[in-house]
């Protein structure tokens, strides 16, 4: 399992998320740091990977396509330090693994972390 970090957060995420045993690699390491949501969630896809993001952007393109893949892991609080939420974004990852392999959107914030199946239905 691989994760894609979003530009809106912090290349020492990879670190964290490699610590933990999961591979990632940050978007500034390989695409354009302008690129739309939409040509990083198509990237992510062609590559296999799963976009790790704060923006909810990339589960609006989601939902607006009805698409199955790639999965989001998306930080919904306003500390997005790793040093303040990365433990606990790092058990919703393992917990959810299955899902995110299959296609899921996960949302974490600082008390609950919840899986969504993908595709969203309405």
């Amino acid at each position: 399992m691989k994760l894609l970090v979003d530009m809106n957060l912090s290349p020492s995420w990879v670190d964290v998320i490699k610590q933990a045993g999961f591979d990632a690699i940050h978007w500034s390491d390989i695409g354009d740091p302008r690129a739309t949501d939409q040509e990083i969630m198509e990237w992510a896809k062609f590559q296999g990977c799963i976009v790790f993001t704060h923006d909810l952007d990339f589960g609006a393109i989601l939902a607006a396509t009805k698409s199955d893949s790639p999965s989001v892991i998306q930080i919904r609080t306003q500390d997005i330090n790793p040093h303040h939420i990365g433990d606990f974004v790092i058990s919703a990852i393992k917990k959810f693994q299955d899902y995110l392999i299959k296609g899921a959107i996960i949302s974490v914030d600082e008390k609950r972390a919840r899986a969504r199946i993908l595709p969203l239905n309405e």
